[in-house]
């Protein structure tokens, strides 16, 4: 499936050959995860409403993926909110019918960021466990990571230096979960 969307969204962007990015997933040296998170229910948190500060009830921090894509699927308990540009984060209702798609970092990065990647955080449910699956598709830890030379107008036009997804990876890890990640590869900050 996650080949299957990153292969639509190449066509979308009329880029050939289609599968510039799955392939990355397809590679038998691929870094992609499987991971499957359960959030176990907090009863504190009954009776309060978005008006008050609920951040010790964070079931997972707000953060970004790192990875090319991420989809995640979970049973029917909330608790999955986005970050919106005006700074207010808005749930997402549950469906344990769907699946949720994740732009990654990495992905933002190849497409010269026509697709952003999205914060996201996970609070805890008053009444109910939440559980959830996630396939982070990333690429081979060597694979270097740049603007797709089809997507930029001319050499200056990249919005982020070339890095190997194991140098994105290394730099994550000494940062804080909700810190901007890619900002150490924008060119602008670069320069």
């Amino acid at each position: 499936m996650s080949c299957d969307i990153l292969e639509m969204l190449a066509e979308g962007l009329n880029i050939h050959p289609k599968n510039v990015f799955s392939k990355l997933l397809m590679d038998e040296n691929s870094d992609s995860v499987f991971r499957v998170n359960h959030y176990p229910p907090c009863s504190e948190i009954e009776g309060l409403n978005d008006n008050n500060n609920n951040n010790d009830l964070i079931g997972f921090g707000e953060h970004t993926d790192p990875q090319i894509i991420s989809i995640l699927r979970s049973n029917n308990t909330s608790g999955l909110q986005i970050l919106l540009k005006d700074g207010h984060w808005i749930s997402v209702p549950p469906d344990e019918h769907s699946f949720f798609v994740n732009v990654g970092d990495s992905l933002q990065v190849m497409t010269n960021g026509r697709f952003k990647s999205v914060k996201h955080r996970v609070l805890a449910n008053s009444v109910k466990s939440r559980l959830s699956m996630i396939y982070f598709g990333g690429p081979p830890l060597s694979e270097k990571i740049a603007p797709l030379a089809s997507l930029m107008e001319g050499e200056d036009s990249s919005l982020y230096k070339e890095f190997t997804w194991f140098e994105y990876k290394k730099s994550a890890y000494k940062t804080r979960l909700a810190d901007n990640r890619l900002i150490l590869f924008e060119k602008i900050a670069a320069s």
